[in-house]
């Protein structure tokens, strides 16, 4: 017996049904709710896609800039190379991006697009999303860089970390940066090394030591100037706590200056000698305890035009970009000179000040923070960096320090040639 439905009735009972209503209304909400919610997702996909491949964009490009000494059919396989390098750390797939790399006089020009299938914007009919970028590099004829590499020696680099020992993979990473920007041209770059731990040790006249008197040079061991002069590059003159060779602290008089020549600790001032810097690497070992701000107030020094490390260009040189990476594994153990007296706590406030006071001077800090634990000693590396966002550089372990350099390579170069 088939059951007839009268329609009026079936109406009215539908309309009185309020489940029934509320189901509906939900279930024609989800719809836009879904929409909404699939292109908020898909735009942060769409975001980040864009980003990455910019970054990938960018380092093709420069790597097209800095290969001067190269043809430009090879300068243009370095940048794709490059470029398709970046992009396969990005997850992104190379095969189904489409760039476009051009040379023509000393402008280096590049483009890159694909297709981001989109995820529940395809409910609207919205199957993929095209993210596209671009980037124009203008290479000046005589733009260079001084590097001074602020790096912490002390014994704690002597530690395995992320399958390698922390003092070797940053040596390969820096012996790597070097030689990069060497190939690129070495005309346009100098390097200077400050191998720090409770000591720096070097040569001076012995005009700049204290208790040091006559013609000549001294090399040694030395602490921090006394305050306030160690928080900048001026030059000593006569009064001693100008000077350095200042006694050791006696919290670790102990350790002393013994192994640092053994070791091969020495700072080395602003050169082109790629070869040199790259063996005296190979050569030193990590030794003792950890002052930060010494480390910086030397490669401060460094990058100075001032006695008496004299190789930096002028601060104002138009034609000339400085550069301090800091690196360090550890807070600061070895007490420094402060207003009072002598502590730990003044050296990690001396070290916010050299950095103030080398950024004021137009010199890029770089920091990096290397298998660091220390809150307060990261907070501040991200203080001293010129640019906390792209400057402050985190390595958890050895096996993140060589994109970190690499990382430092891009931003030196960067600056070197202007983007657009």
């Amino acid at each position: 017996m088939a059951i007839r439905l009268n329609r009026s009735n079936l109406l009215q009972r539908f309309a009185g049904n309020q489940k029934g209503t509320t189901a509906i209304f939900f279930a024609l909400s989800v719809v836009p709710l879904l929409l909404a919610g699939g292109a908020a997702i898909d735009y942060m996909r769409y975001s980040q896609a864009g980003t990455r491949l910019q970054a990938a964009l960018d380092s093709g490009a420069l790597a097209i800039a800095v290969a001067e000494t190269m043809s430009t059919a090879d300068r243009i396989k370095a940048g794709e190379k490059t470029f398709e390098r970046n992009i396969a750390q990005t997850g992104l797939d190379p095969d189904e991006i489409e760039a476009d790399f051009k040379l023509v006089g000393k402008t280096v020009t590049a483009s890159a697009s694909f297709k981001l299938p989109s995820g529940l914007m395809q409910i609207a009919g919205y199957t993929y999303m095209n993210v596209a970028a671009a980037t124009e590099i203008s290479i000046p004829d005589d733009r260079k860089a001084e590097v001074a590499l602020v790096l912490d020696y002390s014994g704690s680099m002597k530690e395995t970390s992320g399958g390698q020992v922390k003092y070797v993979a940053m040596k390969n990473a820096a012996k790597k940066l070097i030689s990069d920007l060497e190939a690129s041209n070495p005309k346009k770059v100098k390097f200077g090394m400050v191998p720090f731990s409770h000591h720096v040790y070097l040569t001076l006249p012995k005009a700049y030591v204290v208790g040091q008197s006559g013609a000549g040079d001294w090399t040694g061991c030395t602490q921090d100037r006394k305050y306030p002069y160690n928080l900048t590059a001026d030059e000593p003159g006569a009064d001693n706590a100008t000077k350095w060779g200042h006694p050791q602290a006696k919290a670790h008089a102990s350790e002393g200056c013994a192994f640092y020549e053994t070791n091969s600790l020495s700072v080395a001032p602003l050169t082109d000698d790629f070869s040199s810097l790259r063996s005296q690497l190979d050569a030193m070992k990590p030794y003792a305890w950890t002052h930060i701000s010494l480390g910086a107030e030397f490669g401060f020094h460094l990058l100075s035009p001032d006695e008496p490390f004299a190789e930096g260009a002028p601060y104002n040189a138009s034609n000339t970009g400085k550069f301090l990476v800091l690196l360090t594994d550890g807070e600061q153990t070895e007490p420094a000179f402060g207003a009072s007296g002598r502590n730990t706590g003044y050296g990690e406030t001396n070290l916010e000040t050299i950095c103030d006071n080398a950024k004021a001077e137009g010199i890029t800090v770089i920091t990096v923070a290397f298998d660091l634990e220390h809150q307060a000693t990261r907070d501040r590396l991200e203080n001293c960096a010129s640019d906390p966002s792209t400057g402050f550089i985190i390595a958890e372990d050895s096996s993140d320090i060589a994109a970190a350099f690499s990382e430092i390579k891009n931003q030196i170069t960067s600056q070197i040639y202007i983007s657009q």
